[in-house]
């Protein structure tokens, strides 16, 4: 593999977020291998070039992917790796694989949550369970939504890798008139900051829902922003093995948290909508047929807020209302008085 090159580069996911990534890449000129579960997906892409279920309008020239779903064999012939699933799932694909397979590879995780079995970002679980080189991963974040690069709107990424190599060689295959691209060295803190981020925009849904409005919002999420930075800041060194100190006046931080409170396409803030509109969890999972990051983030950033003597009480209170039954509005009547 040429140092200024990924090398063959394959996706793991075919769900919004990894066709937007798709997309970008054979935009840049790149072929992935794509590995798709579904075989009538893989059908879909080879015989009429688009994702029959995810950014149907994303158009694919047949000689950029090569979807499968084997993903043994797509690993085999692949020197980077961007992991795309939802985190609910990450693991067990992950487990699927013999562990000698992986840490071979580049991994760019394009994750925003921990995995729910493990309780660890995607990196953490690589190390401890497959004594994985921290120096071949780098996380994406940044507040862009799979459906504006669908419609080529000017979106911004951010890659946190520890090799600047790496780092620069994924932001630089990403970039083009609609990606705009950043690097750090903050691989925890960012993807902190994308997990959290979810949560509130939890709470943001459910505040709309309520009849909460601008005004209110505007409070909320500034209170919101408080609270990440006293987890990755005033607790750095319980979270953040690294000697790297986020810039939180960033897009990959305050401007994710803003536009996931805020987008409408943002399915977070879409699933906190429906709580807060008087669905079940089980039911609103059902009718969004999407997985929220921030449903399964709750319940695991209650445990890191544990282990580690980390206050995070605005997640606190979402993760009441999603995981034991704490009636909505009872909970924003007590956030009420904690917000300044």
């Amino acid at each position: 593999m040429n140092e200024k090159s990924l090398g063959q580069i394959g996706i793991i996911g075919n769900g919004s977020w990894g066709t937007a990534l798709a997309k970008i890449l054979t935009d840049n000129g790149k072929s992935i291998h794509w590995w798709v579960r579904n075989v009538e997906a893989i059908n879909h892409l080879k015989s009429r070039q688009h994702n029959p279920h995810y950014l149907t309008s994303v158009k694919f020239s047949p000689d950029t992917i090569m979807p499968t779903n084997d993903l043994g064999g797509m690993l085999e012939k692949c020197d980077t790796v961007i992991v795309a699933v939802p985190s609910a799932y990450a693991q067990k694909v992950i487990e699927q694989v013999d562990k000698s397979v992986w840490v071979q590879k580049n991994i760019i995780s394009a994750i925003k949550g921990i995995l729910p079995d493990s309780n660890l970002l995607l990196n953490d679980y690589l190390a401890t369970n497959y004594n994985y080189p921290l120096e071949r991963y780098v996380a994406l974040t940044g507040p862009c939504h799979a459906e504006e690069v669908a419609e080529e709107r000017l979106s911004y990424l951010t890659f946190s890798g520890l090799c600047d190599n790496l780092t620069n060689c994924a932001s630089l295959a990403f970039n083009n008139a609609y990606i705009n691209t950043t690097c750090n060295h903050d691989i925890w803190g960012a993807q902190f900051a994308a997990v959290l981020k979810n949560i509130y925009a939890i709470g943001a849904g459910i505040a709309r829902a309520l009849g909460y409005g601008d005004n209110f919002l505007s409070v909320y999420i500034t209170n919101c922003y408080r609270e990440m930075y006293h987890f990755l800041n005033d607790h750095f060194e319980k979270v953040h093995p690294s000697n790297e100190h986020p810039d939180f006046h960033t897009s990959a931080y305050l401007g994710d948290l803003l536009v996931t409170c805020y987008s409408l396409h943002s399915r977070n803030r879409t699933f906190g909508t429906m709580i807060g509109k008087g669905y079940s969890v089980k039911a609103a999972v059902l009718e969004m047929n999407m997985v929220a990051e921030g449903y399964y983030a709750a319940r695991g950033m209650q445990s890191i807020s544990r282990e580690f003597s980390i206050p995070i009480p605005i997640a606190t209170i979402v993760y009441k209302m999603l995981w034991e039954n704490l009636n909505p509005a009872e909970g924003f009547l007590t956030l009420e008085k904690m917000l300044s």
